[in-house]
């Protein structure tokens, strides 16, 4: 029985169908303009909590553990920036813990200034210059027996210097990578020093809170001993705001409130940690991450995610209400 040439059409043009509905599938074929927008819409929406619960959960992470910092991050900082990234981290050099006389001026002033906080009583600051003694001469063991290690690291400095001043290795990699080998070499000289440095600071802070009576700590919070900015903008700083940074934009993000300027922010953040580490690596450990959710960030900012189930909605009705919807269409 011959087949009607039509139905044979139809056949054929069915088995073509049904063997093309992955690709189908695959390119999106078939979804009409309407509801790709509904689409797109709701991967904006999906896409900016996503973000807005990364940065959250990190900044309330960083808040309960109190001791977050962003030096490790800086002080291993790679590529052209790395020198700026470098200089962000608190005396990044050691040039003032290893400096007797501005350590002993900073400890001396914390001294006076957590006695001032909690008001102690005579007894009270007798104590407190017990533990300023007791942290002085720890500092003062710990520089006399490294001192050949710190004279070396010193001069060390110095040669750095002159080749961070040369342009020539700027334009050669393999003198460059030379540069960062000595770097790494100097910090090795004096990185188990300033890590003996930084627990003598960090046990005279807690035991010059240790002073304070139950009565004194429920009237003060515990004082810190704050590290003197040495720049406009260090780890000294950011290591306070970061953590509030991410929990803010977090949550706005979250929200879709002011989702614009929350998402360049957080754009530019995380841009600036790819920048740090750049050129990027494979693996785990690369900077690539960072690249694309600062990319998907700005996307947020550009299409005014927050509009989609945000409360930014609510603004935009108050923008078209005041501009008009023309004038509004052309500023939101």
């Amino acid at each position: 029985m011959r087949i009607p040439l039509s139905e044979f059409v139809w056949r054929t043009h069915s088995v073509a169908k049904f063997l093309l509905f992955p690709l189908r599938l695959a390119v999106g074929y078939g979804l009409s303009p309407r509801i790709l927008g509904y689409i797109a819409i709701a991967m904006l929406v999906i896409l900016r909590i996503t973000i807005g619960f990364h940065f959250l959960t990190e900044g309330t992470e960083k808040v309960r553990q109190g001791n977050w910092s962003a030096k490790p991050f800086f002080a291993n900082a790679k590529g052209p920036f790395a020198s700026e990234f470098r200089q962000m981290v608190w005396d990044y050099d050691g040039a003032t813990r290893l400096d007797p006389h501005q350590t002993m001026v900073i400890w001396a002033t914390y001294r006076e200034n957590i006695a001032n906080h909690f008001g102690f009583d005579d007894k009270q600051k007798a104590l407190a210059q017990d533990n300023y003694i007791t942290a002085v001469e720890q500092y003062e063991y710990v520089i006399e027996l490294d001192a050949n290690a710190i004279e070396e690291y010193t001069l060390g400095l110095d040669r750095i210097a002159k080749l961070d001043a040369d342009p020539v290795r700027d334009g050669v990699s393999s003198l460059g990578g030379q540069r960062e080998m000595v770097r790494k070499e100097l910090n090795s000289l004096v990185s188990a020093t300033l890590q003996q440095i930084d627990m003598i600071w960090e046990n005279y802070e807690t035991a010059q809170n240790q002073l304070a009576t139950d009565e004194q700590l429920a009237q003060h919070s515990p004082y810190k001993l704050v590290r003197p900015r040495l720049a406009m903008m260090d780890t000294s700083v950011i290591d306070r705001i970061v953590p509030y940074f991410d929990m803010i934009t977090g949550w706005l993000l979250i929200l879709g409130l002011f989702t614009p300027v929350a998402a360049l922010a957080v754009g530019a953040f995380l841009f600036s940690v790819f920048l740090s580490q750049f050129p990027p690596t494979t693996g785990p450990g690369s900077s690539n991450y960072q690249l694309i959710e600062s990319l998907a960030c700005f996307l947020l900012a550009a299409t005014g995610a927050g509009r989609f189930a945000g409360l930014d909605f609510f603004l935009h009705l108050i923008v078209r209400k005041v501009y008009g919807p023309d004038e509004a269409a052309r500023t939101v």
